[in-house]
């Protein structure tokens, strides 16, 4: 059985100074492009009292177009996958912070639901369901803070994949300057095949 692994879907400049730090940086959800998500996060910040809130999202579905075009849109997109354990093991110990699965409901189950203020900041609608969403989540009673910088291990990282609308001519220039930033001369890096499979046009195109 594989290893476990979250996905983090994000752009060029997060990657690199993800790399660069050796950090994750979660930040305020109120940034975050679907308001039915940051107003349960916000009201959940204040039936608990709280002074911040922060996380950030990862996924454990693999690879598609949904994911793409969402959440690393256009040609700086990119996909980091984790090794699960790994970063559970670089958070541990840190106060507030907690890695939790997010719960999906359909309206109708929500209606038959009493909801606990423990629950709003892992709850969306059932559309969403598909992304298999994960979230780095922070909070302080005490503490007001825009972000928060989570040290982690270059080893937690198993690869990294490139945006599909990266142009082919592109590729190596990118790749090398990802293994150019100190310490990421072994780290994997691909582009994603997704819009444009080689495997797949050719069985195509043996059709008869």
């Amino acid at each position: 059985m594989s290893e476990p692994r979250l996905y983090r879907y994000t752009d060029l400049p997060s990657l690199i100074h993800l790399l660069s730090n050796r950090q994750l940086t979660l930040l305020d959800p109120m940034l975050w492009d679907d308001k039915n998500d940051s107003s349960y996060i916000t009201l959940y910040r204040e039936k608990c009292k709280l002074k911040s809130v922060l996380a950030l999202c990862f996924a454990r579905s693999a690879e598609t177009y949904h994911h793409w075009k969402v959440f690393a849109p256009g040609s700086s997109g990119v996909r980091i996958e984790f090794d699960e354990e790994a970063l559970r093991r670089a958070v541990l110990g840190i106060k507030g912070l907690q890695f939790t699965d997010v719960e999906y409901l359909t309206i109708n189950s929500l209606r038959r639901k009493q909801l606990t203020k423990q629950q709003l900041p892992f709850l969306k609608r059932y559309p969403f369901k598909p992304e298999k969403e994960c979230r780095l989540f922070w909070e302080s009673g005490t503490e007001i803070q825009t972000y928060l910088a989570v040290p982690i291990e270059l080893s937690s990282i198993i690869r990294i994949t490139l945006s599909p609308w990266l142009h082919p001519t592109l590729v190596d220039g990118v790749k090398s300057s990802i293994k150019r930033i100190d310490g990421c001369e072994n780290v994997k890096v691909y582009h994603s095949t997704l819009i444009s499979n080689v495997d797949w046009l050719k069985h195509g195109e043996a059709a008869r």
